[in-house]
């Protein structure tokens, strides 16, 4: 495949064209760094067409093509090779050696991957009866060897399969990794007040991704105070460090083991969130959830750390009869529940802000919206949308701006 297909209307004739195009096929199908991308919805309708040469075949592939980034082959192409999950980028993760015949294989499979994105619509047309009334597509051209390899050398910023591709992630029912199409893209500039206890939590997550020690954070502190908002918003702020976070449920806690094997060679680093942690005494996920705050062996990955929020202090609800008993027994209790908040390194206190500092995230949430009032009469209402909201809350003030916004 030495020429180009850019080239088919001067250097090629159709024979030429038709062979080059059967044996693009035929590596197409010995794929096997990058096999998965043949279980890719365009790359079939192209193998059909090189396979069937119809009009018909053609428009399915750039009806196809269109529908996912609108028209460019090269772009398309160049996103699968620097996304896909291959054993390649794994290598390079867990910072192994690449076995030569594996490098062989890969620098080959290149090679047909930039015979794709050479593609021209006068190629893939030629020999059709009437190619003039078909659509066309753009292909731009790309070095994909070079943008394979550069990928390669940033892959501790960039991931792999859908890693590279999202930054927000959270566990299905099957307790399958599922990416956040539409992620909240709150920032840490929009949050009013609660820097001392940003920095904390930032500072832990800068030195994860400085492979420094960091610990498990947990967060609590009165509803509404900020505090889901603020680990997201440091993931946004760091996503382009590398850093991905992945929301796990309370009933789904017995399998962050088995999540931390997974993630153990990923060369990103990840937040494990879980938000609004309570237990009952006798909850089974609590112990699933010591035991791995406890230090096993999986528990000291050095690319993950959990991150949990809770409107209680010690996690566990406790009720008046568990101080019922004998002094030992009521001891005991008393150790167990506070033994669990415990295990984590940091423990970072969101209080309920203050009557000047919830006018305060009042005023600037009211001048973000672009809100014009008297101040007297801005105050004066927040305060009562407040009182009717059972107190004083950041998530309070934007939800008052909000109420202002929808009657403008």
């Amino acid at each position: 495949m030495q020429s180009s297909f850019r080239a088919v209307r001067t250097e090629l004739s159709l024979t030429e064209i038709t062979m080059k195009l059967k044996e693009l096929e035929t590596r197409l199908d010995s794929l096997a760094v990058f096999r998965d991308l043949l279980d890719d919805a365009l790359i079939s309708a192209l193998k059909k067409h090189l396979k069937e040469k119809s009009e018909s075949s053609y428009a399915s592939f750039v009806t196809a093509l269109y529908r996912a980034n609108g028209g460019y082959l090269s772009a398309y192409v160049k996103e699968l090779c620097l996304e896909s999950e291959t054993v390649y980028f794994k290598l390079i993760g867990g910072k192994r050696e690449i076995p030569p015949h594996v490098e062989s294989a890969t620098k080959c499979e290149i090679e047909t991957l930039q015979a794709l994105c050479d593609l021209t619509p006068e190629c893939l047309c030629e020999g059709l009866e009437d190619p003039k009334f078909l659509p066309k597509f753009a292909s731009e051209k790309v070095d994909l060897a070079s943008e394979f390899s550069k990928r390669a050398a940033s892959v501790g910023k960039h991931g792999y399969g859908i890693y590279a591709k999202y930054r927000m992630f959270y566990l299905d029912r099957e307790n399958k990794v599922v990416p956040v199409h539409s992620p909240d893209d709150i920032r840490l500039s929009s949050l009013v007040d609660y820097e001392r206890e940003q920095n904390i939590i930032l500072g832990n997550t800068k030195a994860l991704l400085d492979g420094k020690p960091a610990a498990n954070v947990l967060l609590t502190g009165d509803a509404g105070t900020g505090k889901s908002s603020t680990v997201k918003a440091i993931v946004n702020e760091l996503f382009t460090s590398g850093l991905r976070i992945i929301e796990v449920r309370k009933d789904q806690l017995g399998s962050i083991a088995g999540l931390l094997d997974e993630l153990s060679e990923n060369p990103l680093k990840f937040i494990l969130f879980i938000d609004d942690l309570s237990f009952q005494k006798d909850d089974d996920n609590y112990s699933a959830l010591k035991a791995v705050l406890e230090g096993s062996v999986s528990a000291k990955s050095q690319n993950v750390v959990i991150y949990a929020t809770s409107n209680r202090r010690h996690i566990i609800k406790e009720k008046f009869s568990d101080r019922e008993g004998d002094d030992i027994h009521r001891n005991d209790t008393m150790q167990e529940m506070v033994s669990l908040s415990e295990r984590f390194g940091l423990h970072v206190t969101f209080n309920r802000p203050d009557k000047k500092t919830y006018l305060d995230i009042v005023h600037r949430c009211a001048k973000d919206a672009g809100i014009d009032m008297k101040k007297g009469e801005l105050d004066e209402e927040a305060e009562r949308f407040a009182l009717g909201r059972g107190g004083r809350s950041a998530r309070a003030a934007r939800q008052f701006v909000d109420m202002l916004l929808s009657k403008r």
